[in-house]
């Protein structure tokens, strides 16, 4: 799932001319792993939070716009991030928060997208369940 995420915010980032500018020389692969790690971490947080897979996917392709749970979780600890880390300044961190439900959207096209066997529901499933494609309820039952 990460390498996805990744993929999709250097393909994103590539094309806005506030971000490119802004990231520091030689830093542009450190700022892209920062960010998709920020997306793949909200993500499983909200995953946890709304029951698996599922939900998540339920909240992903319903309202991804600025301000909806899932954007709201991650673009805060990313814009503080990339400030302190990388000296971003708060207008390049704002166009990267702004791009972050455009992120989304594709992630979650990409999920649903039948003819895109990169990341499937099943595997974005194993991913947010480490590997256990029982989740939760898979471990409980290797307990017993």
């Amino acid at each position: 799932m990460f390498d996805q995420i990744l993929q999709l915010v250097k393909d994103q980032m590539s094309g806005n001319s506030q971000v490119t500018s802004a990231i520091p020389a030689g830093q542009e692969d450190a700022v892209h792993q920062e960010i998709a790690s920020h997306i793949t971490n909200g993500l499983q947080n909200q995953a946890a939070a709304s029951g698996g897979a599922g939900g998540l996917l339920s909240m992903l392709t319903g309202s991804m716009s600025s301000g909806s749970p899932i954007t709201s979780a991650i673009e805060g600890g990313l814009a503080s991030s990339l400030g302190s880390k990388f000296g971003l300044p708060p207008m390049a961190t704002g166009a990267i928060a702004a791009a972050l439900p455009g992120l989304l959207q594709k992630f979650a096209r990409k999920v649903n997208d039948p003819n895109d066997s990169s990341i499937t529901p099943d595997s974005l499933q194993n991913s947010l369940s480490g590997g256990n494609s029982g989740g939760l309820l898979g471990s409980l039952s290797n307990l017993l």
